[in-house]
């Protein structure tokens, strides 16, 4: 069995993953959001990350365990997330910790490969990194945690000019007016 490849994030009812200004303070990822993307992370063979997620990503999980402050929910994602497999994208990057695998290429020469590498999800987090994928038809589906925030800018979703003809696989209404739709391609 190879790898599917999942497009996975929190975004603005406006479709957008971040603020103007990069900020991502405006999503409200209580314990029951984020018990739905610890089950996700669970299930998945690999964790696929551009260099800016990774960074942001490295910035807080490997030491959450040890934050006095971290929620019982926020414990359980750095247990996944510390052995879980990462490949990470990024011609700048020098070196890469936490159990990940830099690669200097480009993630459409390296998607056969990954998918035959990992048996489950391909989790690729960020937009950038994602665009060339959806640009292409090359995701097996995405999941969308859209929650109730207009932002009226920022990184979008879906990269523009992209048509995509979906179809609804899942939702879910989470108690803080958060949903969750899940599409696979037609």
């Amino acid at each position: 069995m190879t790898g599917r490849v999942v497009y996975s994030m929190s975004v603005s009812l406006d479709g957008y993953i971040n603020s103007p200004s990069g900020s991502l303070d405006w999503v409200d990822i209580d314990e029951e959001v984020h018990g739905w993307f610890n089950d996700r992370a669970r299930a998945a063979g690999a964790f696929i990350y551009g260099r800016r997620l990774y960074e942001t990503m490295t910035d807080y999980w490997p030491t959450a365990e040890a934050n006095p402050n971290a929620t019982p929910v926020e414990v359980d994602f750095a247990r996944i997330w510390g052995p879980k497999p990462k490949v990470v994208f990024s011609s700048t990057l020098e070196s890469v910790d936490w159990n990940s695998r830099l690669l200097r290429t480009n993630i459409i020469e390296e998607l056969a490969a990954l998918k035959a590498e990992f048996e489950g999800d391909l989790d690729v987090g960020g937009a950038t990194l994602a665009s060339a994928l959806v640009e292409r038809n090359l995701i097996d589906e995405y999941r969308l945690v859209v929650h109730p925030v207009i932002l009226g800018g920022g990184t979008p979703f879906f990269p523009a000019g992209t048509p995509l003809d979906l179809r609804l696989i899942d939702s879910h209404r989470f108690d803080k007016g958060a949903v969750l739709l899940a599409y696979v391609p037609r």
